[in-house]
């Protein structure tokens, strides 16, 4: 004999009702069955609210009722032929108006007792049960229902009740020998004191009374039919990569269930694994699937996979007591578990600290108050004499649990849980491990629950993709090169270093738009012109407020306003990668603060391209201070722009003809003459001297200006104007290097802790003469590098370039 459960949304209307009749026809054809249903979707909910409304005195209470009433006789006119409705009609009006007179003594008293809530409750499985039942009968089935309310006996814990399985047991076995057919339709969820007043088995708890059936039968397999293939690796609402689990301990499954897995009631498997009956997990809309067997006997299981599934359970409170009172001291935590155990409050979650100085549990957020109030009246004496500190207490939380046996013994688990959240910003508030090693709990802020679950999912169950979520301000010349380049780059990340790219945020200086799943490559353009007006503050907010793991925020832009919002996404754990060289360039402290936070909060702050666009200058510093080496003295030309303009200038075209082809081509910054007037340089120069380890501000470093003053009046049009007036001055500096012998270029120095910037006269026999185009050159001498030194030369400028360079920086901050 096999069971079968039906859940609510297996019978929530007459289609699903037809569909669970197929089932029934497939499975029957061989054996007898027990067919154990829910209510009809919604219906118990709905049940316990009319009758909440009526002990409140709100007269709506009867419009519920109402509504429930045209359901149930709406699935009679649907599922069973005209000649047999009068009858059902009938009974559902006749046990309505039952349910009516329940409520209009309950707005009558104003009291809503848990017994009456019981009796109240009830009425969803009777009905549909009974509906059921008669379909099956008028399709010629040989079923039979029984009230499972006269058989399962429990004790008057009303709402949830405890089960007498001796009775039980004996009054199923009875029940099934005395009656035999083919099929029995039952109602889950209720049950009956010894003198007969109805109780139930706590919410969700068809699926133990199946199980409480299975077991008092010896079935051959427990079946529950819901509207998911089976138990997943996490909840699909949270993850949309959640997978189906094939196979899976009563442990294991036990473990997921009691942590917020929805699919099973945690109660259920207790029963049927003392008999060691397989339940299976099944689709009633793809009955097809194979669903989720739990078993003890498994056969297709993988020794490598560490976990089996993540669970998450939300509405959680922490409770700490502590005190010095406590340390050394018999009987502290028997006395704080019986005084919450009076209240029939549950403990969910407990951790202790080593020295005994702590204890702390959680709870459900519900229970908060009576907890409280429960553990000050206990150690009342305790806390008068300061023995013991006021209970603390934490709200909003949320457990997150990873479950699996094949975490036993296995090295290496926790410290994978741990860093992979770490690094994704989120903070830990308590964890719990039990010495079997099959979960490891741990408790973290509630709006924390959908990322810490998808972090620990990707971890665990998607190690061949991370996914990695772009946030990208400023779709100018770089930013237009970066969105192609990533689109175009994307496939092969996935293939070979196994990234998965999303842009899930674009702002320009107009407008911003955001998609968790990814902006569509085609449709970036159309969305970003059509998303909302754009705000710096705002941008950052949904940065944090969508909580998205291995989130990178990119700062494609030169704006002054941007680089304020870094340090509160580096405390979010938001990786940053900065085109822009203000943050960089700003006040040391400042500087110091940044690079500290993303140190502190175990995430990524990179400026590559604030110097020498793509080219590895920043990097290479680093990695020869990371080895021990040390920076002496820097030599560099640094400006791309200021390269092409000098290379390019030759007195047959105006120096702002030069100038404006230089920014035409991407070479120059919105503004020209942060180039031109050595104030971009100096920003690379002092960037680089930080990151060799010098406190060097900007205020210290010597700019020697060739630009008249005039020119850095006005705005970039009025610019080009006042270049043309002094063309004369430009074209004397540059036949004054010919006449020399040389040519001219922007050199920036960094020797014995000091910096300048201007331009030289530069020989043929230099390192910084043939250089052409908009090259970069750096030239840098160090401990190791004192004869020889080492050289980093390249493409400076150009928005190809500068994006690559942006693309290498998010690449290694993930």
């Amino acid at each position: 004999m096999k069971v079968l459960k039906f859940g609510g949304t297996s019978v929530a209307h007459a289609q699903a009702v037809l569909q669970v009749e197929k089932i029934i026809k497939k499975e029957s054809s061989a054996k007898q069955i027990v067919v154990v249903v829910s209510a009809l979707h919604g219906v118990t909910d709905l049940l316990i609210k009319a009758a909440e409304q009526a002990s409140e005195a709100d007269e709506s209470y009867p419009h519920h009722l109402k509504i429930l009433e045209e359901k149930h006789l709406n699935l009679v006119k649907d599922l069973l032929p005209i000649s047999a409705q009068s009858a059902w009609l009938s009974f559902v009006k006749k046990h309505f108006n039952d349910i009516e007179d329940i409520c209009n003594g309950i707005f009558t008293l104003g009291e809503f007792t848990p017994r009456i809530k019981d009796k109240i409750a009830s009425y969803g499985e009777f009905l549909s049960s009974n509906i059921i039942t008669a379909r099956f009968e008028s399709a010629g089935l040989d079923a039979v229902w029984m009230n499972s309310a006269d058989y399962i006996r429990t004790n008057t814990h009303y709402t949830r009740a405890k089960v007498d399985f001796n009775v039980s047991n004996n009054n199923l076995r009875h029940y099934f020998e005395t009656n035999p057919r083919q099929i029995y339709v039952a109602p889950g969820f209720i049950a009956s004191d010894e003198h007969g007043n109805r109780t139930t088995l706590g919410r969700g708890g068809s699926d133990y009374s199946a199980a409480i059936i299975a077991s008092a039968i010896n079935a051959e397999e427990l079946q529950i039919w819901t509207d998911v293939s089976g138990m997943m690796t996490a909840d699909p609402r949270l993850v949309s990569q959640a997978k189906v689990i094939p196979e899976i301990t009563y442990q294991e499954a036990m473990e997921l269930s009691h942590f917020g897995a929805k699919v099973l009631y945690p109660p259920t498997i207790q029963p049927v694994m003392i008999k060691n009956i397989d339940l299976r997990i099944k689709n009633t809309f793809n009955a097809d699937a194979s669903g989720t067997l739990i078993s003890h006997d498994l056969q297709n299981t993988d020794p490598e996979q560490i976990a089996v599934g993540i669970s998450n359970m939300n509405n959680i409170a922490l409770l700490t007591l502590e005190g010095s009172g406590m340390v050394g001291i018999p009987g502290i935590s028997a006395k704080l578990f019986q005084c919450l155990s009076h209240e029939k409050i549950n403990v969910i979650l407990i951790t202790q600290s080593s020295s005994e100085h702590s204890i702390t549990l959680a709870i459900d957020e519900k229970e908060l108050f009576h907890a409280e109030s429960a553990i000050n009246l206990a150690f009342e004496d305790d806390l008068k004499l300061q023995r013991i500190e006021p209970v603390k207490i934490e709200n909003r939380l949320s457990i997150v649990a990873v479950v699996g046996e094949n975490m036993k013994s296995r090295s290496g688990v926790s410290a994978k849980m741990f860093s992979c959240l770490g690094n994704n910003g989120i903070n830990i508030r308590a964890i719990a491990q039990g010495s079997s090693e099959k979960n490891i709990s741990i408790v973290i802020a509630e709006n924390d629950t959908k990322k810490a679950v998808n972090i620990l999912h990707e971890e665990f169950f998607e190690s061949e993709i991370k996914q990695v979520h772009l946030y990208i301000c400023g779709t100018g010349n770089v930013g237009t090169k970066l969105i192609q380049q990533v689109y175009a780059q994307n496939k092969y990340l996935r293939d070979h270093l196994s990234l998965n790219l999303r842009i899930a945020g674009l702002s320009n200086s107009r407008k911003m738009v955001f998609l968790n799943e990814g902006i569509p490559e085609n449709e970036y353009v159309n969305l970003l012109e059509n998303g909302e007006k754009a705000s710096t503050h705002q941008f950052s907010r949904e940065i944090v407020t969508r909580n998205l793991r291995n989130s990178v925020f990119v700062d494609l832009t030169a704006n002054a306003e941007i680089p304020e919002i870094y340090e509160n996404l580096l405390k979010k754990s938001v990786n940053i990668v900065a085109c822009n060289k203000i943050a960089a360039a700003s006040d040391f402290e400042n500087y110091k603060k940044l690079k500290n936070l993303a140190k502190n909060h175990n995430c990524r702050f990179f400026f590559e391209t604030n110097v020498g666009a793509g080219l590895p200058i920043i990097g290479t510093i680093n990695d020869l201070v990371r080895s021990g080496d040390a920076i002496t003295s820097i030599k560099a030309v640094l400006s791309g722009t200021l390269n092409f303009v000098f290379n390019e200038y030759d007195g047959t075209q105006s120096f702002s003809e030069v100038v404006a082809r230089a920014q035409k081509e991407g070479f120059t910054e919105p503004d020209p003459r942060l180039d031109l007037a050595g104030t971009d340089v100096a920003r690379k120069i002092l960037i680089l001297a930080r990151e060799a380890g010098f406190p060097l501000q900007f205020n210290e470093i010597e700019n020697i200006s060739f630009l008249p003053e005039e020119c850095m009046q006005g705005d970039v049009e009025n610019f080009y104007t006042i270049l043309v007036k002094y063309e004369d001055h430009f074209k004397n500096l540059f036949d004054q290097a010919k006449k020399a012998g040389k040519i001219l270029k922007y050199v920036a120095e960094f020797d014995n802790g000091k910096a300048k910037v201007g331009l030289q006269h530069i020989a043929p026999d230099s390192d910084l003469f043939h250089l052409y185009g908009k090259d970069n050159i750096v030239i840098f001498k160090t401990l190791r590098y004192s004869e020889q030194p080492l050289v980093v030369k390249g493409a400076g400028a150009g928005a190809e370039v500068t994006a690559s360079g942006v693309f290498a920086d998010i690449v290694r901050s993930v």
